[in-house]
């Protein structure tokens, strides 16, 4: 892992200078040494350190870097530059590049070759440069990087959508193995044995972390300002404001369809949603809509829920899973149940729902296996889109997850924080063969192996589950 330093300056956000580790870097490099030609789309929510890590990616890795922010002056600036670059007098030849001549317009270095990255930020603010990535992919020798945090707009009708041309890779808020290296614990949880093996107060010791990680995500400006003064309510006021600003900023992309206020009651409602559905819902948007609007259920639609759904799913805010009938990968029902992609804000909506906190407690466990497992369906470990829960017809009993090993081909099920009625239910699944393995993860144990196929581990340790 190569480390760097992460400057976060924002004037929203505050000022913090704190050495953090990305595991998205190592990504960065492997992508390079690929070579493949194409394009790459770097996703993410905002303020997860994008464009910070892309620009270190650039000065350390290539001799020449150039970065155009379209959201900024530099983006006006590439602009005016490919307006020159493609100007024509009839009569006269037609420029037989534009799109080369604009780069060496904006920068006299540019050179197109592989010791050159170009890095697009916030392309969604410019249809006329996204439309670009198809020539950008086929025509240039150097590397191209684009990102967006709002890429949900680019399903806009002026948007062409380049498949074949582009890679992807998302960067999420920091992880849990990431959060610990901020406090200098990464090691620990990477070799800590997964059943039991060191002493209970190793075990312990990550708990705690988790239990803070479950309240504040990981944001990096809120690790940092914890990590600096410890101060939980100052952590929870900057996710607030997290919010705040993602609301904002999203309103200018809806301003005939939604605005803040439906996005505020569209999170409380997702929030309310976790907690209803243990109790089994059949149609999410209709239950969605009633929680939200009630007042105004004749006014709000379908598609219109659908639409704030899809933009917060883009946004990189929530994530959804899917339902596999009686274990089956071949019946999976898709946007089934949703999840929140940061602890922090997971933790914000849950506790204003005035659910007691054991409830949430169980639910902010769930949420925080989800993410493990969207992480393993990115990275090609198991099946599906986005993970999947899964029910047991005979009983309509639950599994909380049931993935499907890409690797060994094997059905595991996962029960987090399981009650009794909830064991029972993935235990006849077990015996009925629909499962080949089942993990058991809790907070208070340090792991053990049941009949070689049932392996009680600590849940904060989710994200080192082996599917072979």
């Amino acid at each position: 892992m190569i480390e760097y330093k992460q400057v976060l300056n924002n004037e929203r956000m505050g000022k913090f200078d704190m050495e953090l580790k990305r595991n998205i870097y190592d990504k960065l490099i492997e992508w390079k040494k690929q070579n493949t030609g194409h394009v790459l789309e770097l996703q993410g929510a905002r303020q997860v350190g994008k464009t910070y890590i892309l620009k270190k990616f650039g000065k350390e890795n290539f001799q020449n870097m150039i970065y155009i922010n379209m959201a900024e002056k530099s983006g006006k600036d590439f602009l005016r530059c490919y307006e020159m670059a493609n100007e024509w007098e009839p009569g006269k030849p037609r420029p037989e590049s534009p799109l080369h001549e604009a780069f060496k317009l904006y920068d006299q270095n540019f050179t197109d070759d592989e010791n050159t990255v170009v890095i697009i930020d916030e392309i969604q603010e410019s249809a006329e440069v996204y439309n670009q990535i198809r020539p950008l992919a086929r025509e240039f020798k150097a590397y191209v990087i684009v990102t967006g945090s709002y890429l949900g707009r680019t399903v806009e009708r002026e948007f062409f959508l380049p498949a074949g041309d582009m890679d992807h890779l998302t960067m999420e808020t920091l992880t849990f193995d990431e959060f610990l290296d901020v406090f200098g614990e990464r090691e620990l949880y990477e070799k800590i044995d997964l059943f039991g093996g060191n002493d209970a107060a190793d075990y312990k010791k990550l708990m705690d972390y988790y239990e803070v990680y479950q309240k504040i995500g990981g944001y990096p400006a809120v690790v940092v300002s914890y990590a600096e003064e410890k101060d939980l309510n100052k952590c929870y006021e900057m996710v607030r404001r997290l919010i705040e600003i993602f609301t904002n900023e999203s309103k200018r992309y809806f301003t005939d369809i939604i605005d803040m206020n439906m996005f505020q009651k569209l999170f409380n409602a997702i929030a309310l949603l976790m907690i209803q559905e243990k109790q089994g819902i059949r149609d999410l948007t209709a239950e969605l809509s009633k929680i939200a609007y009630q007042e105004d259920s004749g006014r709000m639609t379908k598609k219109m829920i659908n639409h704030a759904l899809g933009w917060l799913q883009e946004s990189h805010i929530i994530g959804y899973a899917s339902k596999a009938v009686d274990c089956d990968y071949k019946q999976i029902k898709d946007n089934s149940r949703y999840y929140f992609l940061d602890m922090g804000v997971a933790y914000h909506f849950l506790s204003r729902t005035g659910a007691p906190y054991e409830t949430i407690k169980g639910l902010l466990a769930e949420n925080f296996v989800y993410l493990t497992l969207r992480r393993r369906v990115e990275n090609s470990e198991i099946a599906g889109i986005a993970p999947w829960f899964a029910s047991d017809e005979k009983t309509k009993g639950e599994l909380d997850f049931y993935a499907r090993s890409l690797l060994d081909y094997k059905n595991y099920g996962i029960e987090v924080k399981s009650t009794d009625a909830a064991a029972k239910t993935a235990r006849r699944l077990l015996d009925d063969k629909k499962l080949d393995y089942l993990y058991l993860l809790k907070g208070d144990t340090k792991g053990g192996i049941a009949e070689d196929r049932i392996f009680t581990m600590p849940l904060c340790l989710a994200d080192r589950i082996r599917f072979n």
